[in-house]
């Protein structure tokens, strides 16, 4: 079959997807065998009747051929958006929550950077070598945190083997281009077999990419609106080196890892303009007092821009043991400490300085079963510590440090639990955490000192053959962040003077789910919707606004987000499987509408396997304008998207596979801004073409 034709089928039944769904089957048909679900974030081996929520996992052949930063590589899943800052950082966007609420984690460990602080700042996890990610709702959340009400996002890695490898030896390198940005990436990774009982895996990957393109994209210079094809100051380059080992037994293993990862990239949408604001009460002043705000300068460094240097290392080790003890069926432990440090430069000169120094370790025992319930209980503390310094600003007759907080150390002491049992059709799960957290502050505010304790439940009856009605409540608590409590300053990055507030109350949400079902031969649907109240939602009030420089107090109010997402795929011969889908969200503060809430979707796209090792995707989706903003926001345009990808897969001999990909994205060339985003008056990349191979040992 040849390359042209597969691409044009795939192309048109992508933008025309007949409207022939098949019914359901009147009769009940043979009992379905359902999958293991493959979570790694789940310390109990499950089925896929045993989950109520609309888990998600983004396996590695995705993952090769998407972006480097956890957030876009994301982008596109049901119900999951970015807050992409340019190229260099972006986070998931979940349910309408971003930052603390979409917890996302390093292997089921606390990533310990610093990209909760503010969208620029890059999540250091890789999605490039990456087993797969996993999205978490329900009661297992409170494994790994509280308040994590648009879900947990977690990045397994292959750093730290769990068992041999076959033969000694296996391992992937890949190696792709994408026309977008000009971006070459590398990467590879090896496993080998070291005796009878230890493995050693190497891996790393490396990219380099410079600012992208788009379509009809207007730059202001000097006052004049100027049409450029590039978006300035959008590059990015990196690389990630992984070295792990473990001592592998029939009962489990013991492993050790090292990882150092080092970016640099650029920070679109920066001018020296808002350098002099500072807060006046309630309102921003810009330029020295009784003098006129700067002139807006041009930008000359090698880089295009202001950047980021950034270097993280990490030490990890994991263990896990079959039948520790009577009563206990595994026990699991994990310890990190991570050592990460960017600087934010202009004209090779630092302005910001973030340092963070960060512990994390957990021991979970799973148990026998009692009365017929399952489950894991455990107990984690972690500790990060957060030292930022800056240039020297000055305002007339005042000058000051441009840092946006003081430093601060955070320590939290928690315990958790997790059971689940099946009563006749019904799976029951039940998940609590009890969190404890202090916070020291550097400077003449008080400290900070809570307990929050979160409860959920979920519900899941199978009331027929191949269907299921799933209800999740729960009731969560979540302590607030240092930057939360004592923000105060300039951050040129983001172009926001932050204050933050030492009197801030446990934020508290009462959170209900509610998901319907079907899994026959051919049609597959489910559909949830979704209801999150909240007691003392803390976020960020742009409380004014200069240009593009705002004023940001972080403050609670009264909150609720409330939406929907539903899929459909129908299977029609053994090539083609078509499928419809669609998300929406919606997010009130206290009556107002919340800010960078993502619009509504609305998709269908095709798969197809074809004979002869070739495969492909093609989907169409429209992303509706999001004209229900926050204040000091604008309404952002809504776009078309057309994707097509193709793959051919072959093997050259026993275990050895080669794999090669073409995708074509943004085909209609459209103008894609995010309202999600920092950055939503910046346009997203322009249509653009990825080519890969990835060879398989």
């Amino acid at each position: 079959m040849s390359f042209h034709k597969n691409l044009i089928t795939l192309s048109i039944f992508a933008v025309v997807t007949p409207v022939a769904w098949a019914q359901p089957e009147q009769s009940a048909g043979p009992v379905q065998t359902l999958e293991t679900i493959q979570i790694q974030a789940h310390p109990l081996v499950q089925t896929a009747a045993d989950f109520a929520v609309a888990d998600q996992v983004i396996d590695q052949k995705v993952l090769a051929e998407g972006a480097t930063t956890i957030g876009d590589a994301m982008a596109g899943q049901l119900g999951v958006y970015s807050n992409q800052y340019g190229t260099g950082a972006s986070r998931p966007v979940i349910r309408g929550q971003d930052g603390p609420r979409v917890k996302v984690l390093q292997h089921a460990s606390e990533t310990a950077d610093v990209s909760t602080l503010s969208p620029d700042h890059a999540v250091t996890v890789d999605p490039i070598l990456a087993k797969q990610v996993e999205v978490i709702r329900g009661p297992s959340t409170l494994l790994y945190g509280a308040g994590t009400v648009g879900g947990l996002v977690n990045v397994t890695d292959q750093k730290i083997p769990t068992q041999m490898p076959e033969d000694d030896l296996e391992g992937k390198v890949g190696l792709r281009y994408n026309s977008g940005s000009d971006e070459k990436l590398a990467s590879a990774g090896v496993t080998a077999g070291i005796g009878e009982n230890f493995a050693l895996r190497v891996e790393g990957s490396k990219h380099k990419a410079n600012n992208y393109i788009a379509p009809d994209y207007f730059h202001d210079h000097d006052g004049e609106l100027e049409k450029e094809r590039h978006v300035g100051n959008t590059f990015s380059e990196g690389q990630t080196v992984n070295v792990g080992g473990s001592w592998i037994h029939d009962r489990g293993f013991v492993g050790l890892s090292y990882s150092n990862r080092q970016d640099q990239y650029g920070l679109p949408g920066h001018s020296h303009e808002y350098h002099e604001c500072h807060p006046h009460g309630e309102e921003i002043h810009c330029g020295g007092h009784g003098a006129p705000a700067s002139e807006p300068i041009e930008e000359e460094h090698a880089h295009g821009g202001p950047w980021v240097d950034l270097k993280s290392e990490r030490y990890e080790v994991r263990t896990e043991l079959e039948q520790p003890f009577a009563g206990f069926e595994k026990l699991r432990t994990h310890a990190s400490f991570t050592n990460y440090e960017h600087d934010e430069l202009e004209e090779n000169e630092v302005i910001s300085n973030f340092k963070s120094k960060g512990y994390d370790g957990r021991l979970e025992l799973v148990h026998v079963p009692v009365a017929g319930w399952e489950g894991v209980i455990g107990t984690q503390y972690s500790q990060q510590k957060i030292d930022l310094s800056g240039s020297s600003e000055s305002h007339g007759d005042h000058s000051h440090e441009s840092v946006v907080m003081p430093d601060t150390k955070t320590e939290k002491y928690s315990l958790f639990g997790l059971e689940h049992k099946q009563i006749g059709d019904v799976h029951v799960e039940l998940g609590t955490r009890v969190e404890h957290q202090k916070v020291k502050v550097v400077s003449d505010q008080k400290n900070y000192s809570d307990t929050g304790v979160s409860g959920s439940a979920a519900a899941n009856w199978e009331f027929a053959p191949n269907y299921k009605l799933s209800l999740v409540g729960s009731h969560q608590q979540r302590l607030p962040l240092a930057q939360e409590l004592y923000a105060d300053g300039i951050h040129f990055a983001t172009n926001t003077y932050e204050r933050g507030n030492p009197d801030l109350d446990v934020e508290k949400s009462n959170n209900l789910e509610l998901g319907f079902e079907y899994e026959g031969d051919k049609l597959n649907y489910h559909a949830h919707i979704y209801h999150n109240w909240f007691d003392n939602y803390i976020y960020g009030a742009t409380t004014d606004r200069e240009g593009d420089f705002r004023l940001v107090d972080y403050t609670q109010d009264k909150a609720r987000f409330y939406g929907a997402e539903a899929e459909a795929t129908y299977a029609l011969n053994d090539t083609y499987k078509l499928g419809v889908f669609g998300d929406y969200v919606r997010g009130k503060i206290d009556g107002d509408n919340a800010p960078r809430v993502p619009a509504g979707r609305l998709g269908t796209k095709v798969e197809a396997d074809f004979a002869d090792g070739w495969s492909g995707l093609a989907e169409y989706y429209h992303v509706f304008k999001q004209n229900k903003f926050a204040d000091f926001e604008d309404e952002t345009r809504g776009y078309n998207m057309v994707n097509v990808g193709l793959s051919y897969t072959n093997s050259i001999a026993d275990n050895n596979t080669y794999r090669v990909y073409l995708k074509a994205n943004n085909l209609l060339d459209d103008q894609v801004y995010s309202h999600t985003s920092f950055l939503s008056n910046i346009p997203q990349v322009g249509r653009n073409f990825t080519v890969g191979i990835e060879y398989d040992f």
